[in-house]
């Protein structure tokens, strides 16, 4: 573990947009997807929990963030995603970051995460260096927002399914919260089984209302990767907005329902905060699950 980039709890990884983290490193057909991990978040796990050289992995890979940061600091990088489309995605910006980096091992497939162990080589089991992902949670929190200006008529939302056609049955973001856990315990428990002795893996994660409750999510992974034998090493928080040194304040980087929705329930007595930090659980491989 890199100790020196990883002293402090508080991880300024918003003083740019998303756009603009990602530049022309990441292809256009990365747009649609409801819920991109920021490459500053990304990179700043991959550095501060791992070595140049090690494999870094994520079962839940989306258009390949954690797999491109990865690939650009040196690693090695697998990863795996249930839709057909992001792993075009993925596979599109390992071909971008391979014309940076000639020689990167890097390589992602398409599969359910929760058949990690038969999607991952067998080579490859008890040497994972490090995990870095986010799991799903549903069209309470993500999507892709069309406003009217694009539409020619009412603000729509797409994407929220993870998907931008047909979602897949098995997509956990389609489940309600305990499915979702459920199916989010099989795909820890082959995480568990790939990591290598004292191996990491780092969730990025945030509490979300749904039906009007507040779930608190990050600790019920907790809950769940303890029992499944990971210790709790550091609970740390990313901002999703720029630090603004001068003036001593948080300037959020939010998404338009992100703040539509927080007005909405102002307005109708609900208490509710505009979120501009997502919690990064830190988890060791511990004794027996």
């Amino acid at each position: 573990m890199n100790s020196e980039a990883s002293l402090s709890d508080l991880w300024a990884t918003g003083q740019a947009i998303p756009r603009v983290q990602r530049a022309d490193r990441y292809a256009s057909v990365s747009g649609p997807h409801p819920a991109k991990m920021w490459p500053m978040t990304a990179r700043h796990a991959i550095a501060a929990y791992s070595r140049p050289g090690d494999l870094v992995i994520d079962p839940m890979a989306g258009i390949g963030t954690v797999l491109v940061e990865a690939i650009e600091l040196g690693r090695a990088a697998w990863g795996a995603d249930i839709e057909p489309e992001w792993v075009a995605a993925a596979a599109g910006n390992l071909h971008l970051a391979r014309q940076r980096w000639p020689s990167a091992s890097a390589s992602v497939v398409r599969g359910d995460a929760r058949r990690l162990t038969r999607l991952l080589p067998r080579r490859l089991h008890g040497h994972v260096d490090l995990i870095v992902t986010s799991p799903p949670y549903g069209r309470a929190t993500h999507g892709r927002a069309w406003t009217a200006k694009e539409t020619g008529g009412k603000v729509r939302k797409t994407g929220y399914e993870y998907s931008t056609g047909r979602a897949r049955p098995s997509q956990l973001a389609r489940k309600p919260i305990d499915e979702l856990l459920a199916g989010l315990g099989q795909i820890f428990t082959g995480c568990y089984r790939v990591l290598a002795p004292g191996g990491r893996m780092v969730i990025t994660c945030r509490p979300f209302t749904d039906r009007r409750r507040l779930i608190d999510f990050p600790l019920l992974l907790t809950e769940l990767c303890e029992n499944l034998g990971f210790c709790l090493e550091r609970r740390c928080v990313a901002l999703l907005g720029e630090w603004e040194a001068e003036e001593h304040r948080l300037r959020p980087i939010h998404s338009f329902f992100g703040l539509h929705n927080t007005r909405v329930a102002i307005e109708q007595g609900r208490p509710a905060l505009l979120r501009s930090h997502e919690d990064i659980l830190v988890l060791v491989k511990g004794g027996a699950p």
